[in-house]
Parts: structure tokens; C-alpha cells; sequence
């Protein structure tokens, strides 16, 4: 079993960055495909970024490509999401999630998920 736990989040400018981490229990963090997910109020839930077990793959939705860059380290048991020229239409709460052998989490109903952080971008 894998316990996430999201920290970072928080209130920012417009143009402004935040740097996202979420930590990972078990011996296991390796084996997973992470990534972000995000749900702005009454919205879907969507796919923002995720990383395959190695970092050597990275995936990333339209609206945040050359803004958004998710890194991991298997040492730590973490991953991270450096998100910068925050817009308002980012503000949601981002979700981390895994998935064990997956090249991405894009289309992937992912096996474990962490409770949320807030992230709102202020105009």
C-alpha cells in the first residue's frame, strides 16, 4: 500500500510560482508512475502531469506544458511540481497519485491518490 501526502500549496499572484512536493510511504516508490492531477470547483478532475518510474518520461496536459515540470527523487520517495506563470485558471485543488508500471498516468484511472493541496492564483 502507498500513502501520499501532498504539501505546498498555497496562495499566489498571478505570474507567480509554487513548487508542489508529495511524499511516498512504502518501499516500493520506485515501481510507481507518478503525477498530478487537478479539480477546480465544479469541474472534472483532470490529468495535469505525471512521470514514469525512471524520470526518464514525462507527460504533461496542453494548458501547462512550458509552465509546469514535474521531477522525482527515488531516494526521497517524492515528487515534485514546479509550477510557474501561475494563472487564475490554475487555481484548483492538485491531487498526487501513482500507479505501479505505468508509462503515464494520462488516461489512467491511477491506483492511489493523496487527500490535496489548495493552489489559488490571484488576479
Amino acid at each position: 500500500q502507498v500513502q501520499l501526502v501532498e504539501s505546498g500549496g498555497g496562495l499566489v499572484q498571478d505570474g507567480g510560482s509554487l513548487r508542489l512536493s508529495c511524499a511516498a510511504s512504502g518501499r516500493t516508490f520506485s515501481s510507481y508512475a507518478m503525477g498530478w492531477f487537478r479539480q477546480a470547483p465544479g469541474t472534472e478532475r483532470e490529468f495535469v502531469t505525471s512521470i514514469n518510474w525512471s524520470g526518464s518520461y514525462t507527460d504533461y496536459a496542453d494548458s501547462v506544458k512550458g509552465r509546469f515540470s514535474i521531477s522525482r527523487d527515488n531516494a526521497k520517495n517524492t515528487v515534485y511540481l514546479q509550477m510557474n506563470s501561475l494563472k487564475p485558471e490554475d487555481t484548483a485543488v492538485y491531487y498526487c497519485a501513482a500507479s505501479v508500471y505505468k508509462l503515464t498516468l494520462k488516461g489512467v484511472k491511477a491506483e492511489h491518490w493523496g487527500q490535496g493541496t489548495q493552489v489559488t492564483v490571484s488576479s
